[in-house]
């Protein structure tokens, strides 16, 4: 599977929270997110493991009872299961790996 560059496509999981697939297989799943200042995804668990990378903005993650501020550069992984919550300080775009894919972002 392969995927072009494109402003369009992208989809709200919620109020300031906005993704596209990018490219999917059988055990993995890679998405972009564009994330707007002042949004919090609430606490929130699911059985996906997510790996992500933040290619703009600034975030602070509550993974468990853990707090990281996270900057341009930065990456994560969090098992699947654990409950994580998202503050974004700064207009943000992510790219993050679930594995399983997100039969949930397909649709």
């Amino acid at each position: 599977m392969f995927t072009k560059k494109s402003d369009a496509g992208y989809r709200a999981a919620r109020p300031g929270v906005h993704y596209r697939s990018l490219a999917y297989g059988d055990r993995t799943h890679l998405t972009e997110f564009h994330l707007d200042k002042g949004t919090v995804i609430p606490a929130h668990d699911h059985p996906h493991e997510q790996t992500g990378y933040l290619v703009s903005g600034r975030l602070t993650f509550r993974i468990g009872p853990e707090v990281f501020d996270v900057g341009p550069g930065d990456g994560w992984s969090i098992p699947g299961g654990l409950s994580h919550q998202v503050s974004v300080l700064e207009d943000a775009v992510v790219v993050e790996v679930f594995s399983p894919k997100r039969e949930d972002y397909l649709s």
